[in-house]
């Protein structure tokens, strides 16, 4: 099952989404969060230049595909099928550049692509039942396949040496980026609440008002 997705630019390792609802059934999920920051600066400094890669964890397993300078990052169970989540990493990739191909470059602050978190919840409910008709298929599909891509541990990919620290020095930048996602995702809620509502107000404004000149013509 998809526990976490992340999307980040390689070139500075500025995260640009992280899926809003996720994690939330994951212990230490903040550990992991660190690591997958951990990763992605590792990657902006061009160490694991691999397009593609399997980065195991505890009990779950990183997947991560870099396309046009992003890099496009789940954890999953380690039983969750390779392929799927591979093929789950392209959609997204594929969507994203569709919608913000053009300013993934100039992008300055963390997150500034949340509202795509809508297109990966969508995503990730049509990957997490591995035993639909429609996944099947995928894992049935002889045109895609990954045994070639490598998979190694994490503390191999960090260092070993150099993995605690990484992620001790990413806890405090973490702290203060969570702080900014929470701010963006309540802005994005009060936004949907004045799109769903506003015509009901105008509505009953338009109405009170008829109702209050017809009482003053009478």
């Amino acid at each position: 099952m998809v526990k976490l997705t992340m999307i980040a630019r390689v070139t500075d390792g500025l995260p640009l989404v992280e899926g809003l609802e996720d994690g939330r059934d994951v212990q230490n999920v903040d550990y992991y969060k660190q690591q997958v920051k951990a990763l992605f600066k590792n990657l902006s400094r061009g160490h694991n230049e691999a397009s593609r890669m399997s980065v195991e964890t505890g009990p779950f397993i990183f997947h991560y595909i870099i396309e046009g300078h992003v890099c496009y990052l789940t954890m999953c169970d380690r039983a969750y099928p390779k392929k799927l989540a591979f093929q789950y990493l392209e959609d997204l990739a594929n969507e994203f550049v569709r919608v913000n191909g053009s300013q993934i470059e100039t992008a300055a602050r963390p997150y500034a692509f949340i509202k795509f978190d809508t297109f990966i919840q969508k995503t990730k409910k049509l990957y997490q039942d591995t035993r639909t008709q429609r996944n099947i298929a995928k894992l049935n599909d002889e045109l895609y396949e990954v045994h070639q891509i490598m998979t190694r541990n994490v503390q191999e990919v960090l260092g070993v040496g150099e993995k605690l620290d990484q992620v001790s020095q990413m806890s405090s930048r973490l702290t203060s980026e969570s702080r900014i996602y929470a701010d963006k995702a309540k802005d994005l809620n009060r936004q949907a609440l004045i799109r769903k509502w506003a015509p009901v107000a105008i509505v009953l404004g338009i109405v009170f008002l008829l109702f209050w000149v017809k009482k003053k013509i009478w």
